[in-house]
């Protein structure tokens, strides 16, 4: 880390975060060259999956061919940040946010018709024209029209006076398994509801389904625009998921040791006690905890780096503290413990604490709270 960096951080708690702008960047790059010519919506959503919405979004916007979020309060948040990329918002949303939308420019996903009539009655009333994507449930069960209805939803859109319908897309369930058939029957079930355009002598809005999964997986199904979230943060969907495009992660999250014991033979470690040595150790505290984000499923489990080797944490997590055994090896305070990412020729990766826990990648990051803080590097 460089001297401005180490000066920022001396304001700081010992435990925060740093994101790699450039590796933000190259992500962004290497997925627009693998889906090209499709474009790439860019998903900030959960705070840019942990990473900072405001910061990730100001780096992106020069690449990105439009964002994503899940709620419209994010997507407020990036037109006040001065965003101009288009801006799709693709949670449900309550009747009375329909205004907030029309003011600050954002898209609606519209995922049945009574949402299409508040729409376009609101827009009528507003004076404008509203941009939408129609959201088509294609085996997913979520939002949206199921799929043998959508076409009663894409005439009447099509009829819209007040809306302007720019994109059409679906989700997919189960792009991360090993079996793509139900991912490929969604493609098919999306395919034959836009053929409704075709039959209709309309022009086809955009078409979007692929997520960081399919991208990887299925080149048939980047249709003219992907939906890139975890991967652009350079961490993989999931265990098998092919390389196919490289990325780097973008985030490493540190702390420091703040204090060290030796703890003799047969005394418990931390709540519960279900940690103990049979011979003399030493035990070193950092102070980063469930309160953080640092999962307490993972207690007994995790691992940390310090001093550029593996060291196992010990004890039950607790809110803001955990305890780690290293055994006689060396460890003075202010010494620097990785959480994720790289010390030496070590490194602990996301995939690694979501396995720790019992969970996924994606849980990891969007749960790294605001109690740490970030620290951006270009």
């Amino acid at each position: 880390m460089d001297p401005a960096h180490d000066a920022e951080e001396a304001r700081l708690r010992p435990t925060y975060a740093v994101v790699s702008l450039s590796r933000l960047r190259a992500n962004l790059a290497a997925v627009k060259r693998h889906v090209a010519p499709s474009r790439v919506m860019v998903i900030l959503k959960a705070n840019a999956y942990g990473h900072g919405l405001e910061a990730v979004a100001r780096c992106l916007a020069p690449q990105a061919d439009a964002f994503g979020v899940a709620l419209v309060e994010e997507g407020i948040t990036l037109r006040r940040l001065g965003i101009e990329n288009p801006i799709l918002v693709m949670g449900g949303i309550w009747t009375r946010q329909i205004p907030l939308f029309l003011e600050h420019g954002l898209t609606f996903t519209v995922p049945s018709l009574a949402r299409l009539r508040d729409i376009e009655d609101a827009a009528a009333t507003h004076g404008s024209t509203a941009r939408v994507h129609l959201k088509i449930d294609t085996g997913m069960e979520r939002i949206g029209v199921h799929h043998y209805h959508a076409e009663s939803l894409l005439e009447a859109a099509a009829r819209s006076p007040h809306v302007n319908v720019e994109g059409v897309y679906s989700h997919f369930a189960n792009a991360d398994a090993e079996d793509l058939a139900d991912t490929r029957k969604q493609l098919t079930r999306f395919e034959e509801a836009l053929a409704f355009y075709e039959r209709q002598s309309l022009p086809t809005p955009q078409r979007h389904i692929a997520n960081s999964a399919a991208l990887l997986r299925l080149p048939e199904s980047h249709l003219d625009v992907v939906r890139a979230g975890i991967l652009l943060y350079g961490v993989y969907p999931h265990a098998g998921a092919p390389r196919t495009v490289e990325v780097q992660p973008a985030l490493a999250w540190k702390s420091r040791v703040v204090f060290f014991k030796v703890t003799e033979p047969g005394h418990p470690v931390s709540y519960g006690g279900t940690w103990s040595s049979d011979h003399r150790v030493r035990i070193v505290t950092v102070p980063v905890g469930y309160g953080d984000g640092y999962f307490r499923s993972m207690s007994n489990k995790a691992e940390v780096l310090l001093r550029g080797r593996r060291y196992r944490q010990v004890g039950r997590i607790c809110m803001d503290q955990v305890m780690v055994n290293i055994e006689w090896g060396t460890g003075y305070n202010g010494d620097e413990v990785i959480l994720i990412g790289e010390q030496g020729d070590e490194r602990v990766t996301v995939e690694e604490l979501a396995q720790w826990a019992g969970t996924i990648p994606y849980e990891i990051l969007t749960a790294i709270n605001d109690r740490v803080p970030r620290i951006y590097e270009p």
